[in-house]
């Protein structure tokens, strides 16, 4: 028997929607992944069977084949191991597929059949709201970063069993819903303030004109005079995230799985500081599948370069595409990808 799930997978930073096919055939008991899995895709087989099995379910001991759909574009990550789980039930007679009918499901199985958490939770949501699905199933961890869409229902679930027991209406689950104006009304006690600055005038009046017109800066100064200080104040004095800046930061630290747990939306303009020793690689993005660098996880933000003239020059020469035009465009044999990276850059050095 046939059954289609609905799942997604990120590309750069958004998503699109991947369609899991599982068909039970006869012959040899065997599990085959096709569509381009990379990686942890491949590996989702042996997750899957042990989950199915210590969850109470029956694993098939027949022919399985997933066919991930578009099949000409790479999957990554382990976020099809729930679809696939899902798709064996349905295909098995297990579950009834109507029950996931306007659904689209994502999560990594542990080898008990708990959900846990994977990256790129909140464009996934965004994604399957713009293609008109009715809800989202995930794992409960990834609930609060998904649920600040609206217009679509989101619920989460801590192991498989649950999840199917919800399906069949034995135990539902409630949709989360986020007050997303109280969030945008957060502040991060632990940041420090600009306000905490004492003296230092005409370097807080050249800050707070650059914060107000969002120019770059170079702070010129012998050591411990308060370059860094001031730099890392800079983002407090800076105007409040608006609803599409605070979704966009939060997609770009979602897909680099820098959102903190049970963290829904990125309120604080970011910071940002490497180490002189980047690479262009790190500084822009990069990898064979591109993943976004330090110039777009501060996107929104402040991107501080303390001992400016210790970084490589090839390291700086990057920079001036995403200066220019606000965002960076890496380019691979197999794709193109462009990344947002809208920040003020601050950079630091001493006098000689």
């Amino acid at each position: 028997m046939l059954a289609r799930i609905h799942s997604a997978a990120v590309l750069g930073v958004d998503a699109y929607i991947v369609s899991v096919e599982t068909d039970l055939s006869n012959g040899l008991p065997s599990f085959a992944t096709v569509g381009l899995p990379q990686g942890a895709v491949k590996e989702g087989r042996e997750r899957v069977g042990a989950a199915l099995v210590n969850a109470g379910f029956s694993y098939p001991p027949r022919r399985i084949t997933v066919n991930l759909a578009p099949a000409d574009v790479r999957k990554q990550g382990s976020a099809f191991d729930l679809p696939i789980a899902i798709g064996i039930l349905v295909a098995s007679n297990q579950i009834p597929a109507e029950l996931v009918e306007g659904q689209l499901l994502l999560g990594e199985l542990g080898l008990q059949g708990d959900l846990r958490p994977v990256r790129g939770a909140l464009p996934i949501a965004l994604a399957a709201r713009a293609a008109g699905f009715k809800g989202v199933l995930l794992p409960a961890a990834n609930v609060s970063e998904a649920a600040v869409v609206d217009g679509i229902e989101v619920r989460g679930a801590e192991t498989l069993d649950s999840l199917v027991a919800h399906l069949t209406g034995a135990h539902p689950i409630e949709p989360t819903a986020i007050d997303l104006a109280a969030l945008m009304n957060q502040r991060a006690d632990e940041l420090a303030d600009f306000a905490d600055v004492r003296g230092q005038a005409a370097a807080k009046r050249a800050l707070e004109i650059a914060a107000a017109g969002g120019h770059n800066v170079l702070l010129l100064g012998p050591p411990g005079a308060g370059k860094t200080m001031l730099a890392r104040r800079l983002p407090t004095i800076l105007p409040a995230l608006t609803l599409e800046e605070a979704l966009e930061t939060t997609k770009i630290q979602s897909v680099a799985g820098l959102l903190p747990a049970g963290r829904a939306l990125s309120t604080i303009r970011p910071f940002r500081a490497p180490h002189h020793t980047i690479s262009d690689a790190g500084l822009i993005g990069g990898g064979s599948w591109p993943r976004p660098g330090e110039v777009s996880l501060a996107h929104g933000g402040v991107l501080f370069l303390d001992e400016l003239p210790e970084f490589r020059r090839n390291v700086l020469e990057v920079l001036r595409q995403p200066l220019e035009d606000g965002q960076v465009t890496l380019s691979r044999a197999s794709t193109s990808l462009t990344f947002p990276a809208r920040f003020i850059l601050v950079g630091a050095m001493n006098p000689c």
